[in-house]
């Protein structure tokens, strides 16, 4: 009698073990929500060249007094062409500052990229070894944030926006305002 309870006891726990496996994977599970240690906090602040104007990009000047969204891109990148459309809309945007950063990319592929498909970008600071993106935590691209007039990160996206992203961000926008 004793021996069969303690027969039933591994049964249990590899039963119990199956069934969290089970639960974790029938959950909704936003896979792109990574947690990030610069939400609610100020922007990183970094000096580097700007693509457009051939001039030095100032975050500090350039992402304050209003709305801002960043994003992090590159023209190797697919899931940033597939998100561009989403961009161009984000432009759009009154009063709603847009700047990209492009990431370890060649400038005069950039150029010739948003040429073909449009330039969305208010600016666009220069990361040519990444080290923008690793002060900003970017695990890869693109990835995309929103900055409040105050500088401050009140979100992030991981992945390509698509079009549930990008009624997110427009919801996101209208409450930092």
């Amino acid at each position: 009698m004793k021996r069969e309870k303690l027969t039933l006891i591994p049964i249990i726990v590899f039963f119990g073990i199956l069934l969290s496996f089970l639960y974790l994977l029938i959950i909704d599970r936003d896979k792109s929500n990574i947690p990030s240690a610069l939400l609610e906090k100020k922007v990183p602040i970094f000096e580097t060249n700007s693509l457009i104007n051939s001039s030095k990009f100032f975050s500090d000047k350039e992402i304050s007094n209003q709305v801002t969204i960043v994003n992090f891109f590159a023209t190797w990148c697919k899931p940033c062409r597939d998100e561009h459309k989403f961009i161009m809309m984000l432009s759009k945007k009154e009063n709603l500052k847009l700047i990209g950063i492009n990431y370890k990319d060649n400038s005069k592929k950039t150029k010739k990229w948003l040429k073909n498909l449009g330039n969305p970008y208010d600016n666009i600071a220069i990361d040519k070894n990444g080290r923008i993106a690793i002060d900003w935590g970017v695990y890869g691209i693109p990835e995309t944030f929103i900055i409040n007039s105050k500088g401050i990160i009140k979100y992030r996206h991981v992945g390509p926006i698509t079009n549930k992203i990008y009624n997110k961000i427009n919801l996101i926008v209208e409450k930092t305002k």
